[in-house]
């Protein structure tokens, strides 16, 4: 995703009712502010300010937008305040309450509830520094989770489209909640097609990048295997393009063979199918899924011929027997 070069809100400015404290996060659509409201709640403030159509300078509130850039600069204005007000009706521990959004400054500001905590990314980044990984049980706790949110998302009819592990934030207790829906947009938009796409590689499904292509929850269901690829492997997947010239996704998941069980790698090949219609089509069906035990032990590590056949489908059912099974439990329930 782009750099955010714009200059943020000055620390102590009032806005709207609400005084902001500090910067906290930045990206090239928006910026978020730890700020507090009139009875002295913390909470987060997202302003949308797209980097590529809009400059602010250091001491301005105000950002200028060229004239080329500012019908596109108003169409995303337009989704943002939408997709403010699409969240607002979300009601979900596993998914960012949206307390207001309001205008200020030519631009759109939507309140958050700020909760303590730290993002899954900043925990994968201290598991590899420390030389471990994130076990199979926080793993499918914090999944679990996740899907649960995203269920939600989906009810409301709206995709994430940029689910990552900078984008689920765990509290203090471990509980995820999902974040930054800059890219989120309904399933079906009109305006979206003319706002330019800002995902992040790796993450990102095929259809993403192909013009025409149908989106739906099985477009978040690929982020999702990335994202639990990457708390895993304690590394960044590779992205649709470099898998298309050389996929090493068996490769990556033969080194988790013994450290995980076979059904959860299973379920991150299954969800990392290139193909949208290979993939789980229910976000359902993962979620239970990861909330099923493993059928045995986890084995020693191996990297031998029989792990690579084992996870390749030759030695047991294989992931294309997981996407049936899968199938057959999200055509009962969404």
């Amino acid at each position: 995703m782009a750099a955010q070069n714009n200059a943020p809100l000055p620390d102590g400015l009032d806005i709207a009712g609400y005084r902001i404290v500090k910067k906290i996060a930045s990206g090239g659509f928006s910026i978020v502010y730890l700020a507090y409201d009139s009875e002295g709640n913390a909470v987060a403030i997202k302003e949308y300010l797209p980097s590529a159509l809009a400059l602010r300078q250091p001491g301005e509130l105000v950002p200028v937008v060229a004239k080329p850039h500012l019908a596109v600069f108003r169409i995303g204005l337009k989704c943002f305040f939408e997709e403010g007000r699409a969240l607002a009706r979300i009601v979900h521990p596993n998914v960012v309450r949206v307390l207001n959004f309001f205008r200020a400054h030519d631009t759109v500001y939507m309140v958050m509830a700020y909760e303590s905590g730290h993002s899954l990314q900043e925990h994968i980044a201290r598991a590899a520094a420390k030389g471990s990984r994130p076990g199979e049980q926080f793993v499918r706790q914090v999944f679990t989770g996740v899907c649960a949110g995203l269920r939600e998302v989906h009810a409301n009819k709206l995709l994430h489209l940029d689910l990552k592990p900078a984008n689920i934030y765990l509290r203090l207790d471990a509980s995820p909640l999902l974040l930054d829906f800059g890219a989120a947009r309904q399933t079906l938009h009109s305006d979206a097609p003319m706002l330019a796409p800002m995902y992040t590689p790796g993450f990102a499904a095929p259809e993403l990048s192909t013009r025409g292509a149908s989106l739906g929850p099985w477009t978040d269901i690929y982020s999702l295997g990335a994202a639990m690829l990457a708390c895993m492997s304690c590394s960044t997947p590779q992205s649709v393009e470099a898998r298309r010239a050389g996929d090493k996704l068996l490769e990556q998941l033969d080194k988790l063979v013994g450290r995980y069980s076979p059904e959860l790698i299973d379920l991150v090949q299954a969800c990392l199918a290139l193909d949208p219609l290979a993939r789980p089509q229910s976000v359902f069906a993962i979620q239970k899924a990861l909330q099923a035990a493993p059928a045995k032990p986890l084995a020693a590590p191996s990297a031998s011929v029989a792990a690579k056949a084992a996870l390749q489908g030759e030695a047991r059912g294989g992931w294309r027997g997981l996407v049936d099974r899968l199938g057959a439990i999200g055509r009962g329930q969404g």
